[in-house]
């Protein structure tokens, strides 16, 4: 049964890119009635995804409300970042209804549940409930290694040994931990994508698990807030591949940021974008650019060879100055030719 006393905690988590800021968004703006308080872990030194979500702050989440870690992977700095942060929270003069915690795409969803069993937070706090975001279209291509064909010629050569790749391990364990799927981006993946993604996530989910289509970030609040799985009690049935490890690492990840000059063409821009992650096998791009003559930012986000760009607000009293964080597998970061790749036109 539930405790009433606790607070309750939701973990968004997913792959790069899949919408867990577009979701936290909606919720944001349908609170059900809850005062909210949000956690946004980013994988690099921007943030821009809580800046994303300070934009929509109100008086059911307020800006003080809203926190960014970003001293690194939110499953790898418990002790430094995680807790103190909570403890803030609930030390606020109104405490929260309700905490929604965004992680990281890299990031591993056990390592943060073992840590709601700390004794300074265990009285106050539950896990409500873990919900894995899927980008439906990327997971009915299959598309969790750099390079299909070398990962099977592998796996031919030898079959005793598992070569899946780091982006492949994450996404498994985010599935094995999930509570709820929400199959992102389902107007672009089709009801056959949805189907065939359906059938990767059911096979690699531990127990059976509702997975339902997203698109936009909508969905009734009332499906996945409240679902009361006290997730921090329940670590067994969620396997890792890092179950029995202390520690872990995400050295298979590097984030770079990129200072440009202000811009004359957006569409130029999300061009260079796209051809960088298909020469450079560049996994994700966020940030703001300025464009000349616009008083307005430029919101730019890209999964893979997907972009979509949009003017946000005013950039105000903030200095023009355009950066775009680039998140690519270790050995796939080359800052130089990543910048070579941003500056260069692309021709007509």
């Amino acid at each position: 049964m539930t405790d009433l006393t606790k607070t309750p905690v939701t973990v968004i988590t997913g792959f790069l890119g899949a919408g867990k800021t577009t979701l936290i968004r909606h919720l944001m703006l349908n609170p059900q009635g809850k005062r909210l308080a949000v956690l946004v872990n980013e994988f690099g030194t921007m943030g821009v995804d809580g800046d994303i979500l300070k934009s929509c702050a109100d008086e059911n989440c307020p800006a003080e409300n809203i926190m960014e870690l970003s001293n690194g992977c939110i499953c790898c700095t418990v002790a430094d970042d995680f807790i103190p942060t909570l403890e803030r929270l609930m030390a606020m003069p109104q405490k929260p209804d309700h905490i929604l915690i965004e992680t990281s795409g890299l990031a591993l969803p056990k390592p943060l549940l073992k840590a709601f069993d700390w004794p300074a937070i265990r009285s106050r706090i539950t896990v409500d409930g873990v919900i894995a975001l899927a980008d439906a279209e990327a997971v009915a291509a299959g598309r969790f290694a750099p390079d299909e064909a070398a990962v099977q010629a592998q796996r031919e050569a030898d079959d005793s040994l598992d070569h899946e790749t780091p982006l492949s391990e994450v996404f498994e364990d985010q599935i094995a931990c999930a509570d709820i799927v929400l199959l992102s981006k389902a107007d672009l993946a089709g009801d056959a994508g949805l189907a065939a993604a359906r059938a990767v996530i059911e096979a690699e989910a531990p127990r059976k698990l509702p997975i339902l289509p997203l698109t936009d970030g909508v969905i009734d609040p009332r499906v996945i807030l409240g679902l009361n799985a006290a997730a921090e009690d329940d670590l067994d049935a969620r396997p890792s591949h890092h179950d029995g490890a202390d520690d872990h690492e995400h050295d298979d990840f590097e984030s770079v940021v990129i200072d440009l000059p202000e811009i004359d063409d957006p569409e130029d821009l999300a061009a260079r974008v796209a051809r960088l992650a298909r020469d450079q096998n560049i996994l994700r791009v966020k940030g703001h650019v300025a464009v000349a003559g616009k008083p307005m930012r430029l919101l730019v986000q890209a999964v893979g060879e997907r972009v979509r760009h949009q003017y946000d607000r005013p950039w105000g009293d903030q200095p023009r100055a355009s950066r775009l964080v680039v998140i690519a597998e270790h050995d796939d970061i080359d800052a130089a030719a990543i910048r070579a790749a941003l500056a260069q036109a692309v021709p007509a």
